[in-house]
């Protein structure tokens, strides 16, 4: 719990200073610290409900979510060319968040009774897995948010990986990926018209960002950038505008506020928390368990290096927050919904 607390109080320090210094922020710190308030009663909660309640009752909180990710098209509020969230008087809720933990439970619920070794069970698993992959992937798409949908297909295979599947399934999957990767390569190169038409123009320039990130033009890049080159190994006491600063660039932020030094104590925060759950991970037998805590950790790395990575300009910019750092009720509120099962005694499962 020390490395959160870290993280936490990391995350509000910032969320008080870009505050004090922007008036669009202002109350950014007390939402943010009443989230983290709201995270932990939602995780002690879940501990006491005990977790074998919520796995039972997983497949509701799946159908639900997927209602509200088609729910959200129609009267969402769109934000920075998303329309993902339902706009509330004192919050915005983005329910592709919640889907993280959803699908994760799900899936972890449902797999876990398959049995190995046998060719047909074998391909109901990679099927069923693969289907309640794609349902809310595809209502994401249409919104669009291109991490939401990565994030999904990590969890699902961090599921498939840990189930240990035989290596022929592997294979297959590996040659389905790599034809679709072609074939998007392709057209991207060769058809961009087609492409369009095929996935929209919004997605089209969300993928384009990606793919061209190497050429590092970008005006939220250069700021973080300016904003890290500029600071010094303590508190810097000087402001920097970075767009989206408290959330997709966050760790560029802390570092304008708070010195290289912050980027050591999350690092050292962070890889304390991925060795801790790896330890939970091989240590407890439970399959239900393993699986869970295995989707947990390819989207919590994922997003960790992800977030730092685009922050100092190594990898493109696709809007996944820092996990406890970036700010955002929805994710802070999933992570603890996730850190509530985690933390249950095993004999609770």
């Amino acid at each position: 719990m020390v490395p959160i607390i870290c993280l936490i109080v990391i995350s509000l320090f910032n969320m008080k200073i870009i505050g004090n210094y922007n008036e669009m922020y202002k109350n950014y710190f007390f939402k943010q610290a009443l989230w983290f308030g709201l995270g932990f009663i939602v995780m002690g909660i879940i501990m006491k409900l005990r977790p074998k309640l919520l796995f039972k009752y997983s497949k509701y909180l799946y159908y639900f979510n997927v209602l509200l990710l088609i729910l959200v098209l129609f009267v969402g509020k769109t934000i920075n060319g998303s329309k993902a969230w339902f706009d509330f008087y004192f919050f915005s809720f983005q329910p592709s968040e919640l889907m993280k933990f959803s699908l994760t439970l799900y899936l972890s619920q449902i797999l876990s009774f398959y049995k190995k070794h046998d060719f047909k069970s074998e391909l109901k698993f990679i099927l069923k897995a693969i289907f309640l992959m794609l349902v809310p992937s595809l209502f994401v798409f249409l919104e669009p948010d291109t991490g939401a949908i990565i994030i999904y297909f990590l969890i699902t295979l961090g599921i498939i990986m840990i189930y240990k599947i035989d290596i022929k399934w592997y294979l297959v999957l590996g040659g389905i990926v790599l034809g679709l990767g072609g074939g998007f390569l392709y057209l991207y190169y060769f058809n961009k018209d087609l492409l369009i038409r095929l996935i929209g123009t919004s997605f089209f320039y969300r993928m384009d960002r990606i793919f061209t990130f190497v050429n590092k033009d970008s005006f939220q890049l250069d700021r973080a950038l300016i904003a890290i080159g500029t600071s010094g190994f303590f508190s810097t006491n000087h402001y920097i505008y970075i767009p989206e600063a408290p959330t997709d660039f966050i760790v560029a932020l802390s570092i304008s506020n708070l010195g290289i030094v912050s980027l050591i104590v999350i690092l050292l925060a962070f890889l304390v928390l991925d060795i801790y759950f790896l330890y939970k991970l091989f240590k407890n037998k439970n399959m239900k368990y393993k699986m869970f805590v295995a989707g947990f950790l390819m989207m919590f790395i994922f997003a960790q290096l992800q977030n730092i990575g685009m922050n100092l300009g190594l990898f493109p910019i696709i809007g996944l927050p820092l996990p406890f750092v970036s700010y955002g009720g929805t994710n802070i509120l999933v992570y603890f919904m996730f850190l509530g099962i985690l933390g249950s005694k095993k004999e609770y499962f």
